[in-house]
């Protein structure tokens, strides 16, 4: 053990610094991008084949390997704009640099379930047509750097004013999370459902486009009839009045809260109504 530990020179560790960052950089071009859930899928496979490796599992170890070769090809080439991306940031020397990561902080969740609700309904009215997506487990920052970003307070006069006709980012798509508008006008991926009626327009094309490769929630008003809309895993409500506007967005910005509530608390909830 002793002769192990002596003959560790600082090529070795060397070796080891340089492995670790090019995992670190590989982690930041990809985080907060549909690839980092590909990733970590890869990341179990091949810990599933080390293991049936370990255990003389032949024909599965061969079969997992087959995937993993391949599985690194379909990478390369579903992902081509996460690869550039990261391509020009290396070249830009900005890959590691420091990243501001973590969730702003909480507001009233209250207060911000009735601006949105405020201003949907406003936009509705008006037939200003909106699309607004609710950014959850699944990061978006490849749709986020499509567009324009503001990291600003959630509030009915912003997003009125970013829907507002003939503004410059009236047509593209808002992204929303936890208390902040992160970014407008950015550009989402539309569906090929060939099934979608044909009464539906782009935004909702859209919409449906990406609530079928996230678990974001998307709002849609139609600026043809002012109805609104919500796309989620792929599949699309139309007709939303003011009573399932509310759910959905208690849902967005309550529903993770109140199901990390204990058991024994929403009994003694129950009880204390009662």
């Amino acid at each position: 053990m002793k002769n192990s530990i002596l003959q560790f020179t600082w090529l070795d560790i060397l070796d080891v610094l340089l492995v670790a960052t090019l995992i670190y950089g590989l982690l930041k071009i990809t985080s907060h991008t549909r690839a980092m859930q590909v990733l970590k899928g890869l990341g179990i496979i091949i810990v599933l084949a080390q293991f049936c490796e370990l255990i003389g599992l032949s024909a599965v170890t061969w079969l997992l390997n087959y995937v993993i070769n391949a599985g690194a090809v379909f990478l390369v080439i579903l992902f081509q704009p996460e690869l550039r991306r990261g391509l020009e940031k290396i070249g830009r020397g900005k890959i590691f640099d420091i990243a501001q990561l973590g969730g702003s902080e909480n507001g009233d969740e209250v207060k911000l379930i009735e601006e949105i609700e405020r201003a949907v309904l406003n936009m509705s009215i008006r037939k200003i047509g909106a699309l607004m997506v609710f950014e959850r487990k699944t990061g978006l920052r490849d749709v986020i750097e499509s567009g324009t970003t503001l990291d600003a307070k959630i509030s009915s006069e912003l997003i009125e004013n970013v829907f507002f006709p003939n503004s410059p980012m009236h047509d593209g798509a808002m992204i929303l999370k936890n208390d902040k508008v992160v970014a407008a006008g950015c550009f989402l991926p539309l569906s090929d459902n060939k099934q979608i009626s044909s009464e539906l327009g782009t935004r909702h094309r859209a919409a449906l486009g990406i609530s079928e490769i996230s678990d974001s929630i998307v709002l849609i008003v139609s600026e043809e009839t002012g109805v609104i809309s919500k796309a989620h895993e792929g599949t699309i409500t139309r007709y939303i009045d003011r009573k399932a506007l509310r759910e959905i967005l208690t849902d967005i910005f309550l529903g993770s809260k109140e199901k990390s509530v204990s058991i024994g608390t929403r009994i003694k909830r129950k009880v204390t109504r009662k």
